[in-house]
């Protein structure tokens, strides 16, 4: 059988986009298809790039793999460039030498990084911002600066100035316009988000043309701008636009723009009616998409096209949601419209600091464009009002307001039809996510697999949701929220169950509102609920079959069986006395130290039958449980503030140690983390955390639901400039409220973007107390901390207890099982090959 032979080149995402769609449409397959990619690997994720540096591997962003391709029977080239397109004979030519015929050509070559002709810009440590290795020689770079410039501030310039700021570089900013994201945002929604990175540690320059980079005199290069300042930095990372990789196109004859882009006709074919272009070096009625998304859909149609199938591209959605350096920013539709009859609205929330602005039609009738910055809650309903062009509120202004928006954001129940877009990254409409649910899915995971809805941007993943729960409904499937098998109720509804019937132990609870003898999922879950309200003693003999095995033992069991010592130092503050009693209770029992993340002291590798004998000492000492093994507070981290530093406006290390001598101890649906900074600078880190305070001049700015662990995310402001009676008394409302409607193991970030109505529903509840529970919740929060107490003193003052903590019930004998290694003059485990060889020869002695 004769096959076409279909030759791509470029193998980036829009290339491997294209190689999947024609693979889904080949079901006869008729078509070979060979890729080339000139870079030492195949597609990865551009998007998500600025991750290599926070410790994503160049595998963990791969989207092709060989085996994958080798098994979809795709021929593949790496590290080879094509120089030569021979038009006449439908041949291809490598850089060395090979010929490839084709019957079609595609090119997805995409772009390249400009580099503006600046004096200088070939020096050793100066570099773009487009590829892996790209990254790889920045890190390299950074390892040797101290200060660190991106020119250039776009997308790209600004994920660059993240990798940057990762790296611990002081990170500057140097743009040529006067304003950031400049094609994305308008005036207004650019210098907030000046003013939001800046408050971030990052310094913006803007309306700066950079002429030279000369010879520094504090660091190694110096850049002269055309104003005459200049700027001293070690390295220089250029991110200043990207051109389209034009020039194999160029080579072969084929048209090309008056500005370069190859020139594309709605098939996505060029001048030779046998070669197209997709993505970034394609110029489609004499426009360039720079999003990955309108890539992706060139990629559909040409795919569509070369399989016989009718298929036209006529423009693509450039609305994008992104968080750049912690600040969310989206942008919808036509932000820079030209049409003078525009109808043009704006909220600007000095408070949370949030922009947002609006771009109707003259008759009010249609949403043409949308800018939202620090707060972009709402941009999954705007985008669908743009995107199906659906009939707005009288007056439109309203879309500025959350509960007017969400109260006539159309669903599926209403006038939405089949094809009705609902993911623009992926072209996946109303009728596709329900033909999904006919073909089986149940949930998001088998949604995403099977139509790929909400796995580019994730702006449409609520109302991907809602779509398929309607269809699931209306096909007779319950939507099941229940917590478990055990109990048909969410985990909010038996917080109020509990609160509410005021019962105290699970047993009384499975009676009256459950069934059978409970699980896994349940039984923590409620004795978290139960620790939360009442905070008895998690060792009762009621509650300790509840427990989870780090609660069980009061520390957090290790790798290797062993137990890790965290006592609570508030704020990190810590005497000399006590810091000496901590290194002779390491050195006693030969713990592996570490100073923690969150100003503790972690001692590692004690055996169980240890842990009474060193919390006795600790306690003694004066130390108390740090809650590291339970899901309640943490820590409150904290800079010297007004104590010792020079910037610090209030005394952030006392407010600190109040903070968290009040609340240490306080259970809830997952660990909670504190951090107090005494000025802007934010040393403490406290926008990471899920209570963060920072001081001003007036006050306490308090903000909530930051989080660190594998999804990052900044805190939003809540309140500002606030009181410490105040500041106490609304996080008292806020904590006890997610502890009352947060999901099981939810952290309080996922809890506030779940919320419905989100902070601005939260201020209502907690400051203007809508719901008139705010006394309610500040008493649930009193009693709950009225109970503490230090698990270990309390379990220590049992010999009950204490029979717990050995690790036969018949003899006293400590675990002989173990091995170890020294690293770095410290005992460490030994993995399990290593453990397995040396154990017979490893001396282990009892400690105790």
């Amino acid at each position: 059988m004769n096959r076409t032979r279909v030759v791509i080149v470029g193998n980036g995402m829009v290339g491997h986009h294209f190689i999947e769609q024609v693979l889904a449409r080949d079901s006869e397959q008729n078509i070979a298809l060979i890729t080339f990619s000139e870079e030492d690997r195949l597609a990865y994720d551009r998007v998500q790039l600025s991750h290599y540096f926070k410790g994503k591997t160049a595998a963990d962003l791969a989207l092709a793999h060989e085996c994958d391709y080798q098994q979809a029977g795709v021929s593949y080239h790496i590290n080879q460039r094509v120089m030569k397109i021979d038009c006449a004979h439908k041949m291809i030519i490598t850089d060395d030498g090979e010929e490839v015929a084709y019957d079609r050509l595609i090119l997805a070559t995409g772009s390249y990084p400009f580099v503006p002709p600046i004096m200088g810009n070939d020096a050793e440590h100066c570099h773009v911002y487009r590829t892996i290795n790209d990254l790889k020689a920045i890190a390299a770079s950074g390892k040797q600066s101290q200060v660190g410039v991106v020119i250039g501030g776009g997308l790209l310039g600004l994920e660059a100035a993240n990798a940057l700021q990762n790296m611990a570089l002081e990170t500057h900013v140097v743009e040529f316009a006067p304003q950031l994201m400049a094609v994305q945002l308008d005036e207004g929604g650019g210098e907030l988000l000046r003013q939001k990175i800046t408050a971030l540690g990052v310094n913006v320059h803007t309306s700066k043309v950079t002429e030279k980079i000369v010879a520094g005199d504090q660091c190694r290069y110096k850049l002269i701008f055309a104003d005459g300042t200049e700027l001293e930095t070690d390295m220089v990372v250029f991110s200043a636009g990207i051109r389209p990789q034009d020039a194999l196109a160029k080579q072969a004859g084929l048209a090309i723009g008056e500005r370069g882009g190859i020139v594309v006709n709605d098939h996505c074919q060029t001048s030779d009616r046998d070669i197209y272009a997709i993505g970034e070096c394609a110029l489609w009625n004499n426009r360039i998409f720079g999003l990955v998304a309108p890539g992706y859909k060139m990629a559909r149609v040409a795919a569509s096209i070369v399989c016989g199938i009718d298929a036209v591209f006529t423009g693509a959605d450039m609305s994008t949601k992104l968080k750049l350096l912690g600040v969310d920013v989206a942008s919808i539709g036509d932000v820079h419209t030209t049409i003078d009859a525009a109808q043009v609205f704006t909220l600007s929330n000095d408070v949370e600091q949030s922009y947002q602005r609006i771009i109707v039609s003259e008759q009010g009738d249609k949403l043409l464009g949308a800018v939202l910055v620090g707060n972009v809650e709402q941009y999954s309903q705007l985008l669908q009002l743009t995107l199906n062009q659906s009939p707005l509120p009288s007056p439109p202004s309203l879309l500025l307001m959350p509960q007017a928006l969400a109260a006539m954001t159309p669903t599926t129940e209403d006038s939405l039809s089949d094809t009705a877009q609902v993911c623009s990254c992926f072209d996946v409409n109303k009728g596709q996510i329900c033909q999904a649910v006919a073909e089986g899915c149940v949930d998001m995971t088998q949604l995403k697999t099977m139509t790929k809805a909400s796995t580019g941007c994730g702006g449409c993943a609520s109302f991907a949701k809602q779509i398929m729960e309607v269809a699931l409904a209306a096909r007779g499937h319950e939507i099941n929220h229940s917590l478990c098998e055990h109990f048909s109720y969410s985990r909010q509804q038996l917080a109020d169950i509990i609160r509410v019937k005021k019962i105290k132990t699970f047993s009384a609870l499975l009676t009256e509102y459950g069934s059978g003898l409970g699980c896994d999922i349940c039984k923590p879950t409620i004795s978290s609920i139960l620790a939360s309200f009442w905070n008895d003693y998690i060792l009762e003999p009621q509650h300790i079959g509840l427990q989870d095995t780090n609660d069980v033992y009061l520390g957090n069991m290790q790798k290797d069986g062993t137990y890790s010592v965290v006592p609570r130092i508030p704020a990190g503050e810590i005497t000399p006395e006590k810091l000496i009693i901590l290194g002779q209770v390491a050195q006693q029992f030969k713990l592996y130290t570490k100073i923690t993340g969150g100003q503790r002291i972690d001692l590692f590798g004690a055996q169980l039958h240890q842990l009474p004998q060193i919390w006795r000492l600790l306690v003694d000492a004066g130390f108390e449980t740090g809650h590291a093994y339970g899901k309640s507070v943490r820590t409150v981290k904290s800079c010297v503030g007004s104590t010792w530093c020079r910037y610090g406006m209030a005394d952030s290390m006392a407010f600190a140690i109040d903070l968290e001598n009040r609340y240490k101890g306080l259970r809830s649906p997952h660990k909670l983390k504190f951090a107090v900074s005494g000025c802007t600078r934010e040393c403490a880190e406290a926008q990471s955390k899920d209570i963060g305070v920072i001081a001003t001049e007036k006050g306490w700015n308090l903000y909530i639901a930051g989080n660190g662990g594998m999804r990052p995310r900044h805190g939003d402001l809540f309140a500002a400039d606030l009181d410490n009676d105040t500041l106490i008394q609304y996080i008292d409302r806020i904590l006890m409220f997610y502890i009352r409607t947060a999901d099981r193991l939810q952290r309080t970030s996922v809890w506030l973007e779940n919320l419905e109505g989100g902070i601005d529903y939260l201020r209502q509840v907690v400051i203007e107390d809508a719901l008139n529970i705010a006394s309610e919740l500040e008493q649930e929060m009193a009693q709950s901390l009225s109970l503490y107490q230090c698990e270990w003193k309390t379990t220590l003052e049992s010999p009950q207890k204490l029979r717990r903590f050995q690790h036969f019930i018949n003899s006293h004998q400590p675990d002989l099982g173990l091995a170890y290694q020294t690293v770095r003059e410290q005992r460490t485990p030994l993995v399990w090959s290593q453990a397995t060889e040396s154990i017979a020869i490893v001396n282990i002695t009892d400690q105790g």
